[in-house]
């Protein structure tokens, strides 16, 4: 009887730390970097050198991903979503793809009629800069340029919790 009781204490025990281990506020944010500011890096947007403090002033979903990356796929439909959701409140999606294929990029926006800013990064210098090694990875970036949210693996962007979080950042 003392075993059985031992024996299920210990799961309940393991149980209890999977779920910590696992829950979505463990997971989610790096309390270190949040308020940092966000690593300044330049790109092509809209067929213009741009750099990432030129989007001061708004809210940046920063979108670290690749076209090879199944957990990447499939959360772009619900960062489309998301970017339609916030671009008129000044936010907005970029995503940054690792691909080095040019030409299996350039289809895979086109087959997944992707709205939103991307830019292709072949030589991974953008998300190495903040530590990105898995994919996908994001970074929510406040109007201030800083750090708001770190968030590993693939989310579905337009829920509602999402949505008002990101809304609660456009206010501010």
């Amino acid at each position: 009887m003392k075993r059985k009781l031992l024996s299920g204490l210990a799961l309940a025990a393991a149980a209890a730390l999977l779920l910590l281990i696992a829950s979505p506020s463990t997971r989610q944010g790096e309390r270190s970097i949040v308020g940092s500011k966000a690593e300044d890096f330049s790109f092509e947007l809209a067929g213009r050198s741009t750099r990432l403090s030129d989007l001061r002033g708004k809210v940046v979903v920063l979108n670290f991903w690749a076209t090879w990356c199944p957990p990447c796929v499939e959360e772009m439909p619900a960062l489309n979503r998301l970017h339609q959701e916030i671009a008129a409140s000044g936010g907005m999606v970029l995503g940054i793809s690792v691909d080095d294929d040019a030409e299996k990029y350039q289809k895979f926006l086109l087959d997944h009629q992707i709205a939103f800013p991307t830019y292709r990064d072949p030589s991974k210098k953008i998300p190495t800069s903040y530590g990105t090694f898995m994919y996908p990875e994001t970074y929510i970036v406040d109007r201030a340029g800083r750090i708001a949210r770190k968030v590993i693996g693939p989310q579905q962007w337009d829920r509602p919790e999402t949505v008002a979080y990101l809304k609660q950042l456009l206010a501010q």
